[in-house]
């Protein structure tokens, strides 16, 4: 694609972008946002449905379970439809819950079974804490060591990325000593954005049962769950999802699970199914798919947003997000690259292996790199640091323009003469 550095010709780019539009359908806290990988930007629309709940709450109290305008008992349910475009999930694989790591640690309770040489754990190194943290609670929850049964595989000597290739040889030699595998869709720290389907293949060849963390893909890379054959998958919705912060969570459970009953299943009474869940008997049922896994019902107005956020993207499309997000990331890229030695880029060059996100490496060190975010940040520029030495900016496509990377890329220039 053929960029320019000029203010005219970002502007020439959000002229006759068919996604302009959706900018205005979100509050805009600072001038340049470039932070959606940290907490997506409010969209206006969520007001209005969170008031609609509260207005519901005051007209019917406990009767909204049932004759709200959207009954809170079923209140999940409206989420499916969305959250199954964007994961590439069939019908009852999907569902809004919880938080990520209680997710995760429901997921990891049902399909975590060491089982005689099979005792072991395989995360990337540098993974996101909660997700070390859920995996070695796991481990002594099972009377397991952290230090032998937690594999963190890392990149190798002086490389920031893992390819799927290293992977994949790792897995042949040792898949038969691992369990699970719990991998990012998209690691939070570097942007690499992993082929989810190529990693699911190597692990079940080699045996392992394999769950995905998809905080920093879902609603910011393609996902194909389904036909990807993944165990499972869990998220948060407060990044690209927009749903605020702490909003509610998500999973994925893949159909051949749909009729288990698996030991270990953590259970509580939202995943009873419908029929039977009010009846008060003794005796878990689950509900089919990944639904069966809910253990308490719906926060109702931390969930209301997801619905507004997820209406966008269905307005907005799949398709042109991604062709949109490429075409600004790579026009970060571009501009990045004009600053010299000044900067690394992290994050993969290929398009396929990357999001929305650009993980920069500030010369000069972390001290250097830090004073060079403070500036941005006095300056109304708001991205995210990560010690030591990583800048992560992501230009997000419902709401970031041509023009926001321009002006960042300006600012960074003049952040990197004055820091």
């Amino acid at each position: 694609m053929s960029y320019q550095p000029t203010l005219e010709y970002a502007r020439e780019r959000d002229a006759v972008d068919p996604l302009r539009g959706f900018r205005e359908r979100f509050a805009r806290p600072a001038n340049i946002y470039l932070c959606g990988h940290s907490l997506g930007l409010q969209p206006l629309a969520t007001r209005q449905a969170i008031e609609q709940e509260l207005e519901d709450w005051a007209r019917l109290g406990v009767r909204g379970h049932e004759h709200a305008r959207r009954p809170w008992i079923h209140y999940h349910e409206q989420l499916s439809a969305g959250l199954e475009l964007l994961t590439g999930a069939r019908p009852g694989e999907v569902v809004a819950m919880s938080s990520l790591t209680v997710n995760l640690h429901l997921m990891l309770s049902s399909f975590f079974r060491p089982e005689g040489r099979r005792t072991k754990i395989l995360i990337e190194a540098g993974a996101f804490p909660s997700d070390r943290d859920a995996a070695v609670s796991h481990l002594e929850w099972h009377g397991l060591s952290e230090r032998t049964a937690l594999i963190e595989l890392a990149p190798a000597a002086g490389k920031d990325l893992v390819p799927e290739e290293r992977i994949e040889e790792y897995l042949a030699q040792h898949g038969e000593e691992i369990a699970l595998v719990l991998w990012p869709g998209v690691q939070f720290r570097t942007g690499q954005s992993f082929d989810c389907a190529r990693i699911v293949r190597a692990a079940q060849h080699a045996g392992c049962v394999t769950g995905l963390d998809l905080a920093h893909s879902i609603g910011n890379t393609p996902l194909a769950l389904h036909d990807s054959n993944a165990d499972f998958a869990v998220w948060c919705s407060y990044k690209y999802l927009n749903a605020g912060p702490g909003a509610i969570g998500g999973c994925f459970v893949h159909e051949r699970h749909a009729g288990t009953n698996p030991r270990g299943r953590l259970a509580g009474w939202w995943g009873r199914e419908i029929a039977t869940r009010f009846d008060m008997q003794p005796g878990f049922r689950a509900t089919a798919g990944a639904a069966g896994w809910q253990v308490s019902n719906p926060p109702i107005l931390s969930t209301a947003p997801l619905i507004a956020s997820l209406a966008l993207f269905q307005d907005a499309g799949v398709e042109r997000l991604r062709e949109k997000s490429v075409a600004l990331t790579g026009f970060l890229e571009f501009l990045t690259e004009r600053l010299d030695s000044d900067v690394r880029i992290v994050t993969p060059r290929a398009p396929d292996s990357r999001g929305a996100q650009l993980s920069l490496r500030i010369a000069g060190g972390g001290e250097r790199g830090k004073r060079v975010f403070d500036w941005l940040d006095a300056h109304g520029i708001v991205c995210d640091w990560r010690g030591p030495d990583i800048l992560r900016v992501a230009p997000v496509p419902l709401y970031n323009r041509f023009e926001d990377v321009l002006l960042f890329s300006e600012g960074l220039a003049r952040a990197l003469r004055e820091a």
